[in-house]
């Protein structure tokens, strides 16, 4: 595995070609981790059904999973599926950004059907990131990438999660620091006749529901059969039990805290991590993850979370948490 670090205020890295190395590498069939402003992705082309194999064994991904297919512009998108008004409408208001559009496939699109799971839609996603659009670009492939860790497992926003993980699966590893948002993308399927919420993300619904003019239907947790990433039931979750809406820490536990106001008996926490002490829905979405993963290395056996309120970001935030506790297959 090789790393290379990227500093996103510079543009020398794109003019230089010093990762043009890990976009051959993309073209030949590796796994790369990249940045995205969301969370770290687990990169392969997403033509190449072989390689998109490589990303469901490296992560011990079921297959009926979908992937995100990443790609540089809306025109690159365009290739592949096919946008009504409201994917245009909601396309143009916020990519490059956090949000995946689940549309219906373009005839002829490359895109391997592995990466589909079989369905006649692609989730595709332009990022605001950088690196992943330059890595689409020069390979001249979509790029299909989960997050780049286990399946199941805390979601990673650094490249240091990405090599905890995965240090044997990948060939390189591109580090461009802590990843802005720290949540994966929203997901809005335009397939159907009402447009769906998926999973909600790093763009909030209200946003959404602004531009399309009305309400996202919210599509339920579905183990057997899931239209995009991060429906099922439990996802995101670390080895610790994870005990939701905690007023009080019992004797033993961790603490995942939230605001200024400390729960009861805050003081029996083994370790304590706070998302953010002012309250902030954006901070403490950036710091989720990284906080699951502090805590859940202090070895207690339960995480106690304190509430976080259910607005804007929050409500992503939520649920998270609650399929980071959900019982475990």
């Amino acid at each position: 595995m090789q790393r290379w670090s990227v500093d996103l205020k510079s543009t020398a890295w794109m003019t230089s070609g010093v990762l043009q190395p890990v976009a051959d590498a993309l073209v030949a069939g590796a796994l790369v981790g990249v940045p995205t402003e969301t969370v770290y992705g687990l990169a392969a082309d997403a033509t190449n059904g072989i390689a998109c194999a490589g990303i469901y064994a490296a992560k011990g991904r079921p297959s009926f999973n979908p992937l995100i297919s990443h790609v540089e512009s809306l025109e690159a998108a365009r290739r592949h599926g096919i946008f009504d008004a409201r994917a245009l409408s909601l396309a143009n208001a916020f990519w490059p950004g956090p949000l995946t559009l689940v549309v219906l496939r373009q005839e002829g699109s490359p895109i391997a059907d592995l990466v589909t799971a079989g369905l006649e839609t692609l989730a595709l996603r332009v990022p605001d990131a950088p690196v992943m659009r330059w890595l689409a670009e020069a390979s001249g492939r979509p790029l299909a990438a989960p997050s780049a860790n286990l399946s199941g497992k805390i979601s990673p926003t650094t490249a240091d999660d990405v090599i905890g993980d995965l240090a044997d699966k990948v060939a390189h590893v591109i580090d461009a620091g802590p990843c802005p948002i720290g949540l994966e993308s929203t997901i809005v399927s335009l397939a159907g006749p009402r447009p769906t919420l998926l999973r909600p993300g790093g763009l909030p619904r209200a946003a959404i529901e602004a531009v399309l003019g009305e309400k996202l239907v919210v599509a339920e947790a579905d183990d057997a059969a899931p239209m995009a990433p991060g429906m099922m039931t439990s996802h995101y979750a670390p080895g610790a039990r994870v005990r939701l809406d905690a007023r009080d820490v019992q004797p033993g536990e961790a603490l995942l805290a939230f605001g200024s106001v400390p729960p009861e008996n805050a003081g029996h926490a083994v370790e304590v991590f706070n998302l953010s002490v002012a309250g902030n829905l954006a901070e403490a979405a950036a710091n989720l993850f990284k906080g699951l993963r502090v805590l859940d290395r202090s070895g207690a056996a339960t995480i106690a979370v304190q509430p976080v309120p259910e607005k804007d970001l929050g409500e992503a935030i939520n649920d998270r948490l609650r399929r980071a506790a959900a019982p475990r297959s």
